[in-house]
């Protein structure tokens, strides 16, 4: 936060503080933001530790930077092994790196991407880069993407999960389209990777915080390094700087916990998603195929940072979309984009379970969630 409570938040949401905060261990709040970054994992804390004990600069040529190397490259095998790539992969200090290398060096002259994508695929594609529409559902627009496609050959740029309603893009019926229209597919998998099927996408980005694994590392997956420039350095010469090889093998060894149950996380965000409505509540992208670690939701007349304020006193910390521009609470280009109401897109607020949420942590949402909602309609009454 900058400048006092008021000048951050704004005087709309003082009622929100009003009460006294009850001071609450560590053990007693509730974490429901997995989806900007999940606790690192156990098995990721062993393997980072076994990789700082060999220290050494994975490229120098003694006995130490080569016993480092194999580490790094121990990972890159477990990574692609566990993702079930069979190609190239380049390690990169999270998804963001990765998109940006393959949005400034994909080796195709054109660009594009979706209208709901995370802000860093809009900067790196640049400004002539075609946006392809989504429809009210999060969905893209299949024709729109047709018609960019009829311009010529492009680097594509569509997100696998989105990152704040959680809506799955039917990659594999666009990757076809896209590739025999001569273009490249940009998939960010940072919401699925390790917890969906990868698409079949000529580069994709990865990160490991999203999944149990350290934040400052993450893969771009390359079917073919004749489509990416080179620039020298590391990384067979696609990327610059030292390789972090302690967390590669964090990385790796998160990946290969398979913490997520899915099929667990369904019924949850079933019961989210049923207790939301029955207080008055809106579920965005209902509609649409979601993936079940993250639940978009909204209360009708409230404000999100009046909403995050309150759940955050009460313990229970949670999101009102991508960590990477919600300290800012302007109103979601995800949501605007999908034409959502802005009575719906103020009161907005993303939930996101992680390996170890259970039924009673939804339960205690929901509680405080009709709380919330109890007061909000008695102030507009």
């Amino acid at each position: 936060m900058r400048g006092s409570v008021g000048s951050y938040i704004g005087p709309g949401i003082q009622v929100a503080i009003g009460r006294k905060p009850a001071v609450l261990s560590s053990t007693q709040r509730l974490y429901l933001d997995h989806a900007a970054t999940t606790p690192v994992l156990p098995q990721a804390r062993a393997a980072l530790q076994r990789g700082l004990e060999g220290w050494a600069n994975p490229s120098s040529p003694h006995a130490e930077g080569r016993a480092s190397r194999a580490l790094l490259e121990e990972a890159r095998a477990v990574v692609a092994e566990t993702l079930g790539w069979r190609h190239d992969v380049i390690f990169t200090s999270g998804a963001s790196e990765s998109i940006e290398i393959s949005a400034t060096r994909g080796r195709i002259p054109g660009r594009a991407h979706g209208a709901t994508e995370h802000p860093i695929v809009g900067h790196a594609m640049g400004p002539d880069s075609r946006i392809i529409p989504v429809r009210a559902d999060g969905l893209i627009d299949e024709a729109a993407l047709d018609a960019v496609l009829a311009h010529g050959p492009a680097l594509v740029a569509i997100q696998h999960v989105n990152n704040e309603t959680g809506v799955i893009q039917p990659l594999e019926r666009l990757a076809p389209r896209i590739r025999e229209a001569g273009s490249l597919l940009l998939a960010d998998c940072a919401q699925s990777a390790g917890k969906l099927p990868l698409p079949d996408a000529d580069f994709i980005a990865a990160c490991a915080h999203k999944l149990g694994g350290p934040p400052g590392i993450g893969v771009l997956l390359v079917r073919d390094l004749a489509t990416l420039e080179a620039v020298g350095g590391q990384e067979k010469g696609y990327r610059r700087g030292t390789p972090d090889a302690p967390s590669a093998l964090a990385f790796a060894a998160a990946l290969a916990a398979k913490p997520y149950d899915l099929d667990r996380l369904v019924m949850l965000r079933a019961r989210l998603d049923l207790g939301v409505k029955q207080s008055g509540g809106v579920v965005i992208g209902e509609s649409s195929p979601r993936i079940p670690t993250i639940g978009a939701v909204s209360l009708p007349g409230a404000a999100s940072a009046s909403l995050l304020v309150q759940f955050d006193l009460a313990g229970i910390a949670v999101s009102a979309g991508s960590a990477c521009s919600s300290g800012a609470m302007k109103q979601s280009a995800v949501l605007a984009a999908m034409a959502v109401p802005t009575e719906i897109a103020n009161g907005f607020l993303r939930i996101s379970f992680g390996p170890h949420t259970v039924e009673a942590d939804v339960e205690r949402f929901l509680e405080e969630w009709r709380r919330i909602a109890r007061r909000s309609a008695a102030r507009a009454a």
